[in-house]
């Protein structure tokens, strides 16, 4: 981060003032305007009042606080410069008043932005306003960038870990890269979205044949001469904007848009949101790897997080049904229809209750079919599904079917990828 996060000032008597000096520094005390109804200022030439020792004594607990009026504080001032008892006990106040004032972080708060943008649009609603489903992946952009800009330029070779979970040979897998290699990882997935919304395809006539994240990371990583480096930030930066900007414009039939990931495809509003959830776990990498704080999502975009992988599990758990992952159905029912199901209940931020189809994707959940019940926060979750936590480890609550249990975990687990 910025190693001077305070910039020049300007400064009047008293700013070079140091600690160990014959006085201590000045504080400020506020100011009341005309215009606010106070009194004008007194004349900064005129000299301050001469009050006796113990007036002056009684004030240097405002004083410490800041609370004294202008010609209080200078008479105060001008008298710690020569009483060596009072001087003390104004350096005692003045450091008790810090230990009443607890210490802030000098970054952002992340969710300053969405509160201000909130703000703005509740006074004028904006002409074209960004669907709904992919304000997530809007803030979450936003986020990483903040975060991008804060760091140093060594940092950007930190390396980084890009784990998940794969579920064929059901063991977790990783790749070594940098935090630049994540951004380009980053850069190079998304524009599946752009190539689907008829946008530049950020690998040009490098796009493989078989073109899926990791064949996708891979070969931008194999062209580059050089490792990537900070230069990667903007064209990344840029395309996010161009996607958000580009479905503003579309409109809310623009959601419908498939947009394909080799193996499998999703309708454009649900790769936006997997695209945030993306971004979101991705940062959370960097941020470890640069030792920086990283707060998930806000909680109703970490909801739609969470809603898109747990209607993605009845499928999912259909493919390693097929390839012997997992245990047979148990009763197989007619597309839409209710059939045997676990209950997902998500805790904490982002949270609610999910019924799992178990035998047949086509099928719904149904409470009256549930043969299982697992409980687990949402972070907790979202963890688990990036691959981040194995399923034998996720902190669940769990009831019913073992093998229910066994198989819906594996099956979230297995939602992640590069």
């Amino acid at each position: 981060m910025n190693p001077d996060p305070f910039g020049p000032g300007e400064g009047g008597p008293g700013d070079d003032e140091r600690p160990g000096a014959s006085s201590p520094p000045r504080i400020p005390a506020p100011r009341e305007s005309v215009e606010d109804g106070g009194l004008p200022l007194p004349d900064p030439q005129a000299p301050p009042p001469e009050l006796d020792h113990d007036v002056l004594k009684s004030l240097l607990g405002a004083w410490a606080l800041a609370a004294c009026q202008p010609e209080e504080a200078a008479a105060v001032e001008l008298h710690l410069g020569g009483c060596g008892p009072c001087a003390d006990e104004a350096l005692r106040l003045r450091d008790a008043v810090g230990l009443l004032q607890p210490e802030e972080s000098l970054d952002l708060d992340p969710g300053l932005r969405s509160r201000v943008l909130a703000g703005c649009l509740d006074r004028r609603p904006p002409r074209i306003p960004v669907p709904d489903w992919a304000v997530a992946y809007d803030a979450e952009t936003a986020r990483l960038d903040a975060l991008l800009q804060d760091i140093g330029d060594g940092e950007w070779h930190a390396p980084v870990r890009l784990k998940w979970y794969d579920g064929g040979a059901d063991r977790p897998v990783n790749r070594r890269t940098t935090v630049a290699g994540v951004i380009a990882h980053l850069l190079t997935v998304d524009g599946l979205v752009a190539v689907a919304l008829g946008l530049e395809d950020p690998l040009g006539e490098l796009a493989p044949e078989e073109d899926t994240p990791y064949a996708r990371t891979e070969t931008y990583w194999k062209a580059s001469h050089f490792p990537p480096t900070r230069t990667v930030r903007m064209p990344w930066r840029e395309q996010s904007h161009a996607l958000v900007r580009t479905v503003s414009f579309a409109g809310g039939g623009s959601g419908e848009l498939t947009v394909p990931y080799g193996v499998f495809s999703l309708p454009l509003r649900d790769s936006l949101v997997d695209r945030a959830f993306e971004c979101w776990v991705h940062a959370g990498d960097i941020a470890d790897a640069v030792d920086y704080p990283y707060e998930p999502p806000a909680p109703r975009h970490l909801n739609r997080m969470i809603d898109l992988a747990a209607r993605m599990l009845p499928s999912t758990l259909a493919q390693r049904r097929r390839e012997g992952l997992a245990s047979p159905a148990k009763s197989l029912v007619r597309a839409g229809s209710p059939g045997r199901s676990l209950r997902l209940e998500v805790e904490g931020r982002g949270g609610g209750e999910w019924l799992i189809a178990l035998d047949s994707p086509g099928a719904v959940g149904s409470a009256e079919h549930e043969v299982a019940h697992v409980a687990l926060d949402g972070v907790e979750f979202c963890k688990l599904a990036a691959g981040h936590v194995l399923p034998e480890e996720a902190a669940a609550g769990q009831d019913g079917d073992r093998e229910a249990i066994r198989d819906v975990l594996s099956a979230a687990a297995s939602l992640s990828r590069m």
